[in-house]
């Protein structure tokens, strides 16, 4: 199911996991109105290899690298059982971002089940209608 993951002047829908990785990289390079990950990555590198600490001139997708250019505010949700995409990626994602808003850690949620939850839903529209509307 896609999400609303980069927003400028309109909604731009992506996949979850993989969908953030170009995200992330448009919102460190250009100005946008607000950023939406749903199960993020740290790096391909740190998913295939889960001790991996370093970015490697291999990584091709070191969204940990960039989140820190952000400058618009990010909503970050994760699962915390996610067996794709471990829940620490997220926490990451989530802690070296500097306009990170309250994130959506659904607790119990997989990797593609944190929609159905109901606090997915409320979590996206408190965002978009009361966070997004803040200077």
């Amino acid at each position: 199911m896609p999400v609303a993951c980069l927003v400028y002047d309109c909604v731009h829908p992506c996949h979850p996991a993989v969908g953030t990785v170009p995200t992330i990289d448009l919102a460190s390079r250009y100005e946008c109105g607000a950023v939406i990950l749903h199960s993020p990555l740290m790096s391909g590198m740190r998913v295939a290899f889960p001790d991996t600490k370093r970015t490697w001139c291999f990584d091709a997708f070191p969204s940990i690298d960039k989140i820190s250019k952000v400058t618009s505010p990010v909503l970050v949700i994760h699962g915390t059982e996610d067996e794709v995409i471990d829940f620490s990626h997220g926490l990451a994602i989530y802690e070296r971002c500097p306009r990170a808003v309250e994130p959506l850690w659904v607790e119990g949620a997989g990797h593609n089940d944190v929609e159905l939850y109901g606090q997915y839903l409320e979590r996206l529209k408190q965002f978009v209608s009361t966070e997004l509307t803040q200077p």
